[in-house]
């Protein structure tokens, strides 16, 4: 027996009860392009800017005159504010919403759909984020053809119902570009402060200081400041040493409240895994993690690939991490002759680091942990819209 066709999402709006109907993307549509743009019709400065597949959604770096846009505009497809553009090469299927910017795109690369009044924009852009298009599902194709997109099954309820759904992922996209925006505001301030609070190379104190300190930093090695040790790895082929509860933390992980790997109690007995602990500095030492820091959130194990760092009495935990991430590309540049290779215990312990008093540390410090704990805010945030769209999506569609 045939299983039966669904006919409507697991999610609704109150007081929507009809089936959605089936439609081919052909049926209620045509595509649509710019006319073509031939090279020498473009420039590299003008007044019109010129979209091809490799600049689409980003800085467009060719423009068009005036005169040709307007001629090609009034006499030729042109896309209405709200229409969706699609990547029809390279990356596929991504989606711009033309928002009435005046800007000319690249014919048969970049496309459209120019639909009737039976669906909208505003429920399509969603429907758009989990489509299957026909024909390349699986395949290597690197090419959304007229055919493929024509031929392409969406399921649409009435246009009441598309606005609301529309509507709510308008606000929930908002929402999300919202606490983006916020990361990234928040991800320059913490930048700028980096370069501020901390002493440029070759220089004793900083440009912004906080009041009553005027004294010079002091450079010391770090080997005289902590204490260090690495961790080992229990062998693999042993599922008794991975069928437990602590917290393994690999490189990726230093900066994490959760691993993907746990060990037994006998896993790290028979193996030179190594117990750090929440506030322990944590130092990626190995591969394309190398110079990474964090101060560890969790009590856990580590291997071989990650440094423990404990500071002496006097030394400040969050200011000598936030040293670290400012001197990464430096210390990388010195130590591994532009990144080639691992970075080691012995290495560390030789890399200079500039201290100022330690109440001035724990100040600087703690500026940056209220900076990082905001950041973390906002992300844990973005997460989880992101999570909810996720879900939306999954539910509020056919």
């Amino acid at each position: 027996m045939a299983k039966e066709e669904k006919k409507a999402p697991k999610l609704r709006f109150n007081g929507y009860t009809n089936d959605w109907e089936r439609k081919k993307l052909g049926e209620i549509g045509s595509v649509s392009m710019n006319k073509r743009i031939f090279k020498d019709e473009t420039s590299t400065i003008g007044e019109i800017p010129f979209y091809k597949i490799g600049t689409f959604g980003g800085k467009a770096d060719a423009f068009i005159t005036r005169e040709k846009y307007e001629e090609y505009k009034k006499k030729y497809p042109y896309p209405q504010k709200g229409n969706l553009l699609i990547s029809a090469s390279g990356s596929i299927g991504r989606i711009i919403e033309y928002n009435g910017e005046e800007a000319y795109y690249q014919d048969s690369n970049i496309v459209w759909l120019d639909h009737d009044n039976t669906i909208l924009d505003v429920f399509l852009k969603p429907t758009y984020e989990i489509i299957k298009w026909d024909g390349i599902e699986g395949t290597t194709i690197k090419r959304l053809y007229n055919k493929n997109i024509l031929n392409t099954v969406i399921y649409k309820p009435t246009i009441d119902e598309q606005r609301k759904i529309g509507k709510l992922f308008i606000i929930l996209n908002n929402t999300i570009q919202l606490h983006e925006r916020k990361c990234e505001e928040l991800n320059l301030i913490k930048k700028a402060l980096l370069q501020k609070l901390f002493p440029k190379k070759d220089e004793v104190t900083p440009e912004i200081r906080y009041k009553n300190f005027s004294a010079a930093w002091e450079q010391r090695k770090l080997g005289g400041v902590a204490k260090f040790y690495s961790g080992g790895t229990p062998s693999v082929g042993v599922s008794d040493y991975y069928d437990g509860t602590i917290p393994f933390i690999r490189s990726a992980e230093i900066n994490s409240t959760s691993t993907e790997l746990y060990l037994s109690e006998l896993g790290l007995q028979n193996s030179s895994a190594k117990m750090v602990h929440r506030r322990d500095i944590l130092y990626a030492l190995y591969g394309a993690t190398s110079g990474e820091v964090g101060i560890s959130k969790i009590n856990g194990a580590i291997n071989q690939a990650i440094l423990a760092i404990i500071p002496h009495k006097g030394y400040n935990s969050e200011f000598l991490e936030q040293w670290l991430k400012k001197n990464k590309e430096a210390i990388i540049k010195t130590y591994l002759q532009g990144g080639q290779g691992n970075l080691s215990g012995a290495i560390v312990k030789q890399i200079k680091v500039s201290f100022p008093s330690f109440d001035e540390q724990q100040k600087i410090g703690k500026s940056f942990q209220k900076i990082d704990s905001l950041i973390t805010l906002h992300q844990g945030k973005l997460e989880k819209l992101k999570q909810l769209k996720k879900f939306l999506l999954q539910n509020m569609f056919i």
